[in-house]
């Protein structure tokens, strides 16, 4: 099988990612609940992690990188967390529903919500920010990429405005982590986002937040700690103010080994390798009749991704038809971007999405220009 659906989810992971899964399934005890060298290991190896993920988002401190499932609980914290009746968010119509469901959890809440539009390219209007301020506004939560199609936001300019007006910066990072710089200072980034298994092709199970040390949140769950047992609170200290339970040490090994796997190949490279493919792709199908691609390619400095639609062909059709002619694996439909699709007029055929990763090779990209080329051709 050719695999084109690395936005949904990194399928090949560097050796050393399963070989540290493997290892400590067999090795480590519960982090945090012992003395003992299985548990005391298990710490170790959630505090080299931690150390990581600090160092290549230029965080404050590892104290403030705390463990989730993914994304999704990352942003459900955040904003569940950090929101309160009467406040007013910012977002965009770039947003997943991982973002999108939260707030609309909130609103009913009394959290008041506007959203930054798009063009027919999927391209923000930054100016609407300015537009969109109340005494009220408490909060910008964005995505860094669109995961329907590739577009970056300006986080700097975002960040920068964030700054000027006082309000938190909230940001999802899921499609960005790991292959895009991310600097929390420099953007002004209250709470990153991630999760680590696409583009820091860690397992599945893992992801994160970084949480600004200043910045106190509520906690989505509270319960054992491994710390302050006879306190009937939950500990408020970062980062067990917000990781009650035991952790996936398995997958946190298997997270640290490749965040080791990325220091050592270099996101620089990692995301040249992956825009170059992009590009070559996208130079193939545009070529082609009756394909229409959605998203701004005017820069090759975007996501991974390539959207498009054949003809009038339903996007599960096209998808189904790649799999079963052709053995590739993409992804088709809504994406979990409900407003994204009806700003670039998808609702009702969805799109069909390929996303690459530096671990496909050209041979790979030729053999889906050929296949989208057929399928138009029918």
């Amino acid at each position: 099988m050719i695999y084109f659906d690395n936005a949904a989810t990194s399928m090949k992971k560097p050796a050393p990612v399963i070989e540290a899964v493997v290892e400590a399934m067999t090795s480590l005890g519960n982090a945090g609940r012992g003395v003992n060298e299985a548990s005391l290991s298990a710490s170790r190896i959630a505090f080299e992690a931690r150390l990581y993920l600090n160092e290549l988002f230029n965080g404050a401190s590892p104290e403030q990188i705390a463990f989730t499932a993914n994304s999704t609980e990352s942003l459900n914290i955040a904003i569940k967390g950090l929101l309160n009746p009467g406040d007013h968010v910012i977002t965009t119509v770039l947003e997943h529903n991982s973002v999108l469901r939260p707030l609309y959890e909130m609103e009913k809440n009394g959290v008041s919500l506007s959203f930054v539009p798009a063009d027919d390219l999927g391209r923000p209007d930054y100016k609407a920010f300015e537009k969109m301020v109340r005494p009220e506004t408490k909060a910008i939560v964005c995505t860094h990429g669109s995961n329907l199609t590739g577009q970056l936001m300006d986080l700097h300019r975002i960040g920068a405005f964030a700054k000027a007006h006082d309000l938190l910066l909230i940001v999802d990072a899921s499609q960005t982590a790991g292959v895009f710089p991310i600097d929390v200072e420099a953007m002004n980034i209250a709470v990153l986002c991630f999760t680590g298994h696409k583009s820091l092709l860690g397992p599945q199970g893992t992801g994160g937040l970084y949480v600004r040390p200043d910045l106190p949140i509520r906690p989505l769950k509270t319960g054992g700690s491994g710390i302050k047992t006879f306190d009937r609170e939950h500990p408020a200290i970062m980062p067990t103010a917000l990781e009650a339970g035991t952790l996936n040490g398995h997958g946190i090994a298997g997270l640290r080994a490749a965040l080791l796997y990325l220091q050592e190949t270099g996101i620089d490279t990692i995301r040249a390798r992956e825009q170059t493919l992009m590009k070559r792709f996208y130079e193939g199908v545009s070529a082609i009749p009756g394909v229409r691609i959605y998203g701004d390619f005017s820069t090759m400095d975007r996501c991974p991704i390539v959207t498009l639609n054949i003809r009038d062909y339903d996007s599960s059709e096209v998808g189904d038809a790649l799999y079963t002619e052709f053995d590739i694996s993409v992804r088709s439909g809504g994406h979990c971007a409900p407003l994204m699709h009806e700003a670039l007029g998808t609702v009702a055929t969805g799109a069909v999405r390929f996303s690459f990763s530096h671990f496909n090779t050209e041979d790979e990209i030729d053999a889906g220009i050929e296949a989208v080329r057929s399928l138009a051709n029918m």
